[in-house]
């Protein structure tokens, strides 16, 4: 019995190492799915060109102006873009869905109120 697990062992050993020392070889021949990274646009230009502007969000003024800041802000651009492949949306309406859940995340109502009960608005 000792003799098949050393066997198997030494067996599976020698196998991890000729695919290990191999993998430049058969490692691009495997499929890689496209969703795992995609880089994100670091300027207005960048951001424009990755459709991250709209009628409403009009980033090309930023452009013409030929602002020098880092773009839209990296975490906000990856969430609403994983909502505009996963939704099959446009920006305006990914913006908006991701806009909501911020709210929700913070216990605020879809219309902007705080959904708080002790919370006094003198309108």
């Amino acid at each position: 019995m000792g003799y098949i697990l050393y066997s198997i062992s030494i067996s599976v050993l020698i196998a991890a190492t000729a695919l290990y020392v191999t993998r430049s070889r058969w490692l691009p021949l495997l499929p890689a799915p496209q969703y795992l990274y995609s880089r994100l646009p670091t300027s207005f230009m960048g951001d424009v060109e990755a459709g991250f502007t709209s009628s409403a969000f009009d980033l090309s003024s930023n452009v013409v102006s030929g602002d020098e800041r880092a773009g839209l802000d990296e975490q906000g651009k990856r969430e609403v873009q994983k909502i505009m492949k996963r939704r099959g949306v446009d920006f305006d309406e990914a913006r908006r869905l991701y806009t909501e859940q911020r709210f929700a995340k913070n216990n605020i109502g879809p219309d902007g109120m705080p959904r708080d009960p002790k919370f006094v608005s003198f309108s």
